[in-house]
């Protein structure tokens, strides 16, 4: 197909490309992505549903979804699917900038962000925070003992990703969240290294912003991401 429009007898022919259609497909994913209808750390409808979600073929999808990829937004785990990385293109951007960073230094930037996060969580929290928080932890405990797997990590990190969601402070979660794939590298090095889950640590940091202490929150999350930081 092509449009055709006419100036003083000349003739411009402007193809329709095929990459318009991916663009549509690309941006209905990036604002499920935006929205938080797909959160960080969640999983995307496989190919075959958003085929069938946004009435496409599979290579359209296919591109649109590798868009996101190169935009930092999601990331393909071999035999896994698809699973959400950032909210924004900055935020992929982020996270690629400190790839490669040294653990220590993640751990570090890490403690600078969540030590104030937690003062805010136990000031802020409400009855949904709470919820999310303390179920957060459960899963967390639980899967830290199944053993030091990507599966465990991923879990662990999104519990302290609660902690920085009860600060309602959206510009320190969408930042946290475009280190989450960072985050997790220096989590899994540093389990595997030194074989220690500090349950007591989470216990008591939780405890703390459940009471709404903002004192003993700020000095849990300085006790635990002090001995992460020792370790290293």
């Amino acid at each position: 197909m092509a449009s055709i429009a006419k100036n003083d007898g000349e003739t411009n022919v402007q193809q329709v490309q095929r990459s318009s259609l991916i663009s549509q497909v690309t941006a209905q994913l990036r604002d499920e992505i935006v929205s938080k209808r797909w959160p960080v750390g969640s999983r995307i409808p496989t190919e075959s549903e958003l085929c069938e979600m946004t009435g496409t073929g599979r290579n359209t999808v296919r591109e649109a979804v590798q868009a996101l990829v190169h935009a930092g937004m999601v990331e393909r785990r071999q035999g896994s699917g698809t699973f959400v990385l950032a909210t924004s293109d900055l935020g992929g951007t982020l996270g690629k900038y400190f790839a490669d960073a040294l653990d220590r230094d993640v751990t570090e930037l890490r403690r600078a962000l969540e030590v104030t996060a937690a003062i805010l969580a136990a000031e802020r929290r409400d009855d949904e925070d709470i919820r999310a928080l303390t179920e957060a932890l459960a899963n967390r405990n639980q899967s830290m003992r199944t053993g030091v797997t990507a599966e465990s990590i991923a879990v662990d990190a999104l519990f302290h990703r609660a902690i920085v969601a009860a600060s309602h402070n959206t510009v320190y979660l969408e930042f946290y969240d475009s280190l989450l794939p960072v985050i997790q590298q220096a989590m899994l090095h540093h389990l595997i290294a030194h074989d220690l889950n500090y349950d007591a640590e989470h216990d008591a940091l939780v405890d703390a912003i459940v009471d709404g202490d903002a004192d003993r929150a700020g000095e849990a999350a300085r006790v635990l991401f002090d001995e992460l930081v020792r370790a290293d």
